[in-house]
């Protein structure tokens, strides 16, 4: 097996940032314990086997996700991924199967150079319940919710691309 990447949290600072800009939270003291609390729950992606391969992530606090609504979760994880290799994100079988969550972007591309960018690298993950049984997705704080997978990839003969990246979602297409 190849070695390639590096699971690490981002600060604290940078999860407190995007939860209460993603939740639209206005930082009162109460809000700020609870954050703290998830925050420091949070474990880094794991295999369930030695035979696994993607890497489960766990949802940092409890969510219901009701058929054909959406969640963006910001996961407190960034990767450090060699040249060479991208993390990609899916959901978990069981969830695709019994809900059909999906991805909202179908597969979450992480590259290598993302940990690098001004925000900490944070991998979001926005997820639909797309329930045709009008089921309900109800996720507890560290129950996996995606995975992410580790593929390397190629290169042009021809390509010559030096810019930086220094953004998250979208910021390669602006």
């Amino acid at each position: 097996m190849n070695r390639i990447a590096q699971f690490e949290k981002v600060s604290y600072k940078q999860f407190l940032s995007d939860y209460i800009e993603t939740f639209k939270l206005r930082s009162e003291s109460y809000e700020l314990v609870m954050i703290e609390k998830l925050y420091n729950g949070v474990n880094l992606p794991v295999r369930a086997t030695k035979g696994s391969a993607g890497y489960d992530f766990k949802s940092p606090f409890d969510f219901i996700l009701e058929p054909g609504k959406s969640i963006k979760i910001p996961t407190a994880i960034r990767c450090k991924i060699d040249k060479g290799w991208v993390l990609q994100i899916y959901p978990r079988s069981g969830l695709g199967t019994r809900y059909r969550v999906q991805i909202d972007n179908t597969v979450g591309i992480i590259d290598s150079d993302y940990f690098y960018s001004r925000n900490e690298g944070h991998i979001f993950v926005k997820i639909t319940n797309d329930s045709k049984d009008e089921k309900e997705l109800k996720v507890k704080s560290g129950d996996s919710f995606v995975q992410g997978i580790f593929v390397p990839y190629g290169i042009t003969i021809d390509d010559n691309v030096n810019i930086e990246r220094n953004g998250g979602f979208g910021s390669t297409g602006k």
